[in-house]
């Protein structure tokens, strides 16, 4: 297939681009920069210049596409509602360039807004009282796209997608440790995170673009849950600081805006989906990937 990838030099996306080229598909990369279009050059991929706001640039990308894959999000959290009305405008104009085709759209997500203290699965809905309540209009409306005859399905991402490279919740955890010289947890520590490596979550998203029904929901999870305290151990240990309990009040001022996700207990199921498109994560798990050391040399160089 010829597939358009939104996000495609990015930290998941640049892991999807050779996962695609090495399974046979040729593939077009939206890319908003000099430094990411030369990127993607570099990787064999065809350049689509653009962004996520540039829907022109989209609607051309997908016209000319077997299929998509959607990845882009921008990521600011001081504007975070801001950045999910720009995803749901791409997600319409890319389900519209679709329409009608059979074509299979890809579309990002994640599991975050599980309700707490239970496992969730593909088969449950997001809470729209949680942190991921802005972006749940976007996978609703690219399951809309399947009534326009679009193979649209959506990728539910652990919060933890982990793997060298990654600036995200777990880089974010360590740069706290080493400015406030504790690796810390709120509470007990027992609130659980689903975990999943880069190079299988691009697996999946191939999987997903080439296999899953219409109006599928993938899970890419490959661990269910792992407790903050053991993440804060780990940590503690390749830093070598004490591991403290931050009481509950004094949280939001010790970790910031990772408070009020480190304070979600979301474990996550992804047994339908390895049943469903037959994928099998077998890259090392989230404490393993830590035990590796690539996150404590990127903190400090």
């Amino acid at each position: 297939m010829r597939v358009f990838v939104t996000g495609a030099s990015g930290f998941i996306g640049s892991a999807v681009v050779p996962e695609l080229i090495g399974a046979g598909h040729q593939v077009v990369g939206l890319a908003r920069s000099d430094a990411s279009a030369a990127a993607l050059s570099a990787a064999g991929v065809e350049v689509q210049r653009g962004a996520l706001e540039d829907l022109d640039s989209l609607r051309a990308g997908a016209t000319a596409s077997d299929g998509v894959i959607h990845l882009a999000f921008i990521h600011d959290f001081s504007d975070y509602e801001g950045a999910a009305r720009t995803d749901l405008r791409a997600i319409e104009t890319l389900g519209a360039a679709l329409e009608g085709s059979g074509r299979p759209f890809v579309v990002t997500s994640g599991t975050l807004g599980f309700p707490a203290g239970r496992v969730g699965t593909e088969q449950d809905g997001l809470d729209p009282n949680s942190p991921m309540a802005p972006r749940i209009p976007s996978a609703l409306t690219a399951h809309a796209q399947v009534a326009r005859d679009v193979r649209a399905s959506v990728v539910r991402l652990a919060p933890s997608v982990h793997g060298e490279g990654d600036r995200g919740f777990v880089a974010a955890l360590i740069t706290i440790a080493r400015e406030k010289g504790v690796s810390g947890y709120i509470g007990d520590g027992s609130h659980r995170w689903p975990a999943v490596h880069r190079l299988d979550a691009a697996q999946l998203f191939r999987l997903a673009l080439e296999e899953a029904p219409a109006g599928s929901v993938l899970h890419g999870v490959a661990d269910e849950g792992v407790p903050v305290r053991v993440i804060a151990e780990v940590i503690g240990r390749h830093l070598n600081l004490p591991v403290v309990a931050i009481a509950p009040k004094e949280a939001a001022e010790h970790f910031g805006w990772l408070n009020m996700f480190l304070t979600a207990d979301i474990p996550a199921s992804s047994a339908l989906t390895r049943e469903l498109v037959g994928w099998r994560p077998t890259h090392p798990g989230l404490i393993d990937d830590l035990d590796e050391g690539h996150y404590f040399q990127a903190a400090t160089a």
